[in-house]
């Protein structure tokens, strides 16, 4: 039995498989509130108690944070998470522990078409991938092509500096630099950044917010708020944010694709672009994805996909711990 697990800002997913076969099966699977608990250990032991203490041969976890020598200190989550602790309370020499986005790229082999929305067909070329997912917060992972297979590489791109496009975004980082030392493209990219979209369209009076959407914000999700009243056309102010924010994801992730070369495709991840499929469809996203000058020919041609499997963070750490174990096994 293998263990994997998934451990976002918002929630911590973890589970069970049997991997004795070569195949992955599932055998119990549970999701935390990540803010309830005081670290990843707790979850850990409520999980394994629960499912009755099975013996375990190989864990693998993938944490939003960067991961340095075996340890993450995740920066949506006032929590250490350290490989070896995480080992000795599992009772194994060793587990693996990786950027949630690292896991999120490792598990994308294991999906199925169906398990996808594509947003440009583009033409299907040999080379590298890449992974751009917004969420509690942002990330990005690289598939890099070495010939034969597909090696993934962690990364932090979520936090590299904000680059507005035009003269809204522009008054959309002079916003956000009043309030923080550093303004990452996560500011903008995220929950709480399409909030802070939101915020500044309200501030510099672009329409006059509505009581009900203003009631709401302070009882309930404001990002979940503003992409339903926007996706319903209920409101003027949650419209041109959602607009703004598909448009800056759009070009973020064009932005990683020039980066990578990412030939072989995109791949948007995270809990929010399943939740906005219907606005990333509809142009403002690939619009701003393509528009890079005299490049754009190169970013028309690749292929851009949405995924829509929320566990597929978990699958990739179950695959990278199914992997552990037959190592070990052939040692």
């Amino acid at each position: 039995m293998i263990l994997a697990g998934d451990i976002g800002g918002t929630k911590t997913n973890l589970g069970l498989f049997d991997s004795s076969d070569g195949s992955l099966v599932a055998q119990s699977q549970k999701s935390f509130p990540s803010k309830n608990y005081d670290g990843l250990e707790s979850i850990v032991n409520e999980f394994m108690s629960a499912a009755g203490q099975p013996e375990i041969v190989a864990a693998a976890f993938g944490v939003a944070g960067p991961v340095v020598e075996g340890v993450s200190v995740t920066p949506n989550l006032p929590w250490l998470v350290k490989a070896s602790s995480l080992a000795s309370l599992l009772h194994l020499p060793s587990i693996s522990l990786l950027n949630d986005l690292e896991a999120t790229a490792h598990g994308i082999a294991a999906l199925k078409m169906d398990e996808f929305t594509t947003l440009n067909e583009g033409q299907q070329e040999t080379g590298n991938a890449a992974l751009i997912a917004a969420g509690t917060g942002l990330g990005c992972a690289s598939l890099f092509w070495d010939g034969k297979k597909y090696v993934v590489s962690a990364s932090e791109g979520g936090h590299m500096d904000f680059a507005p496009r035009d003269e809204l975004e522009t008054r959309l980082l002079q916003h956000l630099m009043s309030k923080h030392s550093h303004v990452s493209v996560e500011r903008v990219l995220s929950g709480p950044g399409l909030f802070n979209i939101y915020d500044l369209l309200r501030s510099i009076g672009f329409a006059e917010e509505s009581p009900e959407i203003a009631e709401r914000l302070k009882h309930e999700d404001p990002s979940g708020v503003i992409s339903k009243a926007a996706l319903d056309s209920q409101d003027k102010l949650c419209v041109q944010a959602l607009d703004m924010f598909a448009g800056i994801y759009g070009a973020a992730a064009g932005n990683i694709a020039l980066l990578l070369k990412a030939v072989s495709g995109v791949y948007i991840g995270g809990g929010i672009a399943p939740k906005i499929i219907q606005k990333l469809k509809d142009g403002v996203f690939m619009k701003a994805f393509v528009n890079k000058g005299r490049l754009s020919s190169l970013l028309q041609a690749i292929p851009v996909r949405v995924i829509l499997n929320e566990k597929t963070a978990l699958l990739g750490s179950a695959r990278v711990a199914a992997a552990d174990a037959l190592n070990s096994n052939s040692a």
